[in-house]
């Protein structure tokens, strides 16, 4: 899994039947330690994340079983919205 903050959304008018219902956002990846990493990506929420949450990301497979029963295409997909992060650094 992947750390990311959202940092904006994404609109399309058409796409895949399996994708609608889900808003898709821009993710911009971040360390355990919040460093930004330069790396964005648009994934699929599942939880109902808004701009500004830190969020768990699944990419893959397991972004594909995040959005079922919709078998729709995904490679990234919000899985869960961080409360508190804490490193032993």
């Amino acid at each position: 899994m992947l750390i990311g903050k959202v940092t904006g959304n994404v609109w399309a008018t058409r796409k895949l039947d399996g994708l609608n219902g889900f808003k898709l956002m821009i993710v911009e990846l971040i360390s355990p330690a919040e460093q930004e990493t330069g790396q964005s990506l648009v994934a699929v929420d599942t939880v109902g994340a808004g701009i500004g949450d830190v969020v768990l990301i699944a990419r893959g497979g397991a972004a594909r079983k995040a959005i079922l029963p919709s078998e729709g295409p995904a490679d990234a997909a919000i899985v869960g919205i961080i409360d508190n992060m804490e490193t032993g650094r």
